[in-house]
């Protein structure tokens, strides 16, 4: 079986949860099939280099890039607003990455085209144009629930409108590709359940999002401080990383730090807004992008988790959990992970339960340790990426 991976953002450097996602899925099917061919845009946020990879991953992927600006522009963002055209993903087109595809097609027959989320569906009709090949959309998440949801937790009424509007160009686009692909590959169980409920008219089947579990050592921490540290990791040029962290600021943290004053709460990520730090939360640590993600997760106890506006599945909850930690999380949050409240995870919506669930672990009326340590075994079973590649290549079969 030949297969074309198509991506919009590199596999490597794993800045994000995407990438992460699209790494493991190129590096799966290379453990499945031998070899794969990988196409991908770098972008200025993104950037490709060949010095992230190794030897054997370049020579069994044959990797190559293009650059596409993807930059939002203003103009551009307002016109496709009057036109009901969808700019959020028209602006990952390019005619140099549209040649690289056609280039590609025309030297080599594949029997499947991996589109690598929604981004890269602008290219279907290049594919069908110069290919035979079975086309299956790799789902990351439904792109307009985000938008969907950001919209009703706005305040701003001029933000609310156009968030509306984004999310209601971006629902017609999605209905509209779901008329030209083969087959979905979702993220999680709720997302194809969401496909049903948009009646998809193509075979659907749930591929999560996988780790490779032997590199997530279970992590003990020997400190005598006795003090709780909590934390949070993630790229903050993701608005609902953005909104999430705004609010453990404003309304979560004061609440767990007046109860439990020398817990400290540790926040990572990349472009990290100096802005959210201007009014004074004691024991907050500012320790902006971290070069080794699970290092970080390593050092610290709870993770918190306070989406309100997400979709998919969060890469993070998965390696934390692989790590061992134990997670308060939103449903929105957690979403998309087959988890059991009060097990292997702890769900919070509110500002009181967060407050209340750091409590219970502070009075040692919750074991946040033997939380983590059934998170572990529920990741080790479930997720681990050797199977959920079997199933991956037996879905493009059954496709087939």
């Amino acid at each position: 079986m030949k297969v074309l991976q198509i991506c919009h953002k590199p596999p490597l450097p794993s800045t994000d949860g995407g990438c992460i996602a699209i790494n493991n899925i190129s590096k799966g099917l290379i453990n499945e099939l031998g070899s794969i061919k990988v196409l991908t845009i770098n972008t200025l946020k993104h950037p490709f280099d060949l010095k992230h990879y190794d030897e054997q991953y370049i020579k069994n992927s044959n990797i190559e890039s293009t650059f596409v600006d993807t930059k939002l522009n203003i103009v551009d963002a307002f016109s496709n607003l009057v036109t009901y055209d969808s700019y959020n993903v028209s602006r990952f087109f390019s005619p140099d990455f549209n040649a690289l595809i056609i280039k590609t097609l025309k030297s080599n027959s594949f029997d499947i085209v991996l589109l690598e989320s929604l981004f890269t569906t602008p290219y279907i009709d290049t594919v069908r144009t110069y290919s035979s090949s079975k086309i299956i959309l790799r789902s990351h998440n439904l792109e307009y629930i985000i938008w969907q949801r950001l919209s009703k937790e706005s305040i701003n009424p001029a933000k609310k409108i156009y968030l509306r509007l984004l999310s209601s160009q971006l629902k017609n686009y999605e209905l509209d590709v779901l008329r030209k692909i083969d087959g979905i590959a979702t993220i999680s169980n709720q997302d194809k359940k969401k496909y049903k409920e948009l009646k998809c008219p193509v075979n659907t089947e749930t591929i999560p999002f996988g780790i490779e579990t032997k590199n997530y050592i279970k992590n003990k921490i020997n400190r005598n401080d006795g003090k709780l540290k909590f934390f949070h990791i993630g790229a903050m040029d993701w608005k609902p990383n953005l909104e999430a962290v705004g609010w453990l600021l404003d309304e979560i943290w004061p609440k767990i730090q007046k109860k439990i004053p020398n817990a400290e709460l540790h926040l990572a990520g990349k472009n990290m807004p100096h802005w959210l730090f201007k009014k004074e939360n004691l024991n907050v640590f500012n320790h902006n992008e971290v070069k080794d993600s699970s290092k970080f997760i390593s050092e610290h106890d709870i993770m918190l988790v306070p989406l309100l506006s997400a979709g998919g599945i969060r890469v993070k909850i998965i390696e934390g959990m692989a790590h061992g930690k134990a997670i308060i999380s939103t449903k929105i949050g957690a979403e998309g992970i087959e988890y059991k409240n009060g097990e292997n995870i702890i769900i919070a919506d509110s500002p009181k339960d967060f407050y209340k669930e750091a409590l219970k672990i502070e009075s040692g009326k919750t074991d946040f340790k033997k939380i983590g340590e059934y998170a572990r075994e529920h990741i080790l079973k479930t997720y681990d990426q050797n199977k959920i590649s079997k199933k991956l290549v037996s879905f493009f079969e059954s496709i087939l």
